[in-house]
């Protein structure tokens, strides 16, 4: 039985083409092993998830058999460097540490993309002027 159009669509929202997701328990003998990530390509008019296996697997995940947990990643821009985390928690405790190893303008810089980082923004640079974004979003509570 397929999901209703509503659950598909919910499911697309849900899951964005780029979203990071892990495996907690697929049915299927060639399954990825637990704990893999993946690159959501994207979701089929079954609800599966299209996902690209950071192992190189391209089983898709079935709406309602398999399942995955969507990983609140994050991107950061220090230095012009852009760098892709799986995990908010990783990027947060990387750069509170390097706020706490560095001072002056180094650790401003630092400082910058972790109050981002708290703040919730998906794309945290260390462009100071970013930090009107935080402020708006203080505004709006």
């Amino acid at each position: 039985m397929f999901p209703s159009r509503d659950t598909v669509n919910r499911l697309k929202e849900e899951y964005p083409i780029g979203s990071r997701v892990e495996l907690i328990r697929m049915d299927d003998e060639q399954a990825p092993p637990v704990g893999t990530r993946g690159t959501v390509r994207g979701v089929d008019d079954t609800g599966s998830l299209l996902v690209a296996w950071d192992n190189g697997s391209g089983l898709n995940v079935l709406h309602g058999v398999d399942e995955v947990k969507k990983l609140d990643s994050v991107t950061t821009i220090c230095y012009g460097e852009e760098k892709h985390w799986d995990l908010r928690s990783d990027a947060i405790s990387e750069f509170h540490n390097a706020m706490l190893c560095t001072e002056g303008s180094e650790q401003d810089r630092y400082g910058i993309i972790y109050t981002k980082l708290i703040a919730g923004l998906k794309v945290c640079s260390d462009d100071p002027e970013g930090l009107k974004e935080i402020e708006a979003l203080i505004e709006e509570d």
